[in-house]
C-alpha cells in the first residue's frame, strides 16, 4: 500500500504538539481589521486548540504521520 499524503494546507494551518494536541491560528486577522473591536483583536493574535472531535478529523483526514 502507497504512503499517504499529507494535505499541504493542512501543514500551513495546523500544528500538532508533543503531546498530540493540535494548534491552529485564530481566524478573521487578514482585513477589514477597522471593524473589529480591539478585543477581539488582541484575543485572536495567538493559537488555539482544537477541540477533541475536531482534532480527530484533522489528524485522520489532512496530518496523517502526525
Amino acid at each position: 500500500m502507497p504512503k499517504m499524503k499529507t494535505k499541504s494546507a493542512a501543514k500551513k494551518r495546523f500544528k500538532v504538539t508533543a503531546s498530540g494536541k493540535v494548534l491552529a491560528a485564530v481566524g478573521a486577522k487578514r482585513h477589514n481589521l477597522r471593524k473589529r473591536p480591539q478585543k477581539m483583536k488582541r484575543t485572536s493574535r495567538g493559537t488555539f486548540v482544537l477541540t477533541h472531535g475536531e482534532e480527530v478529523r484533522v489528524k485522520r483526514f489532512f496530518l496523517p504521520y502526525a
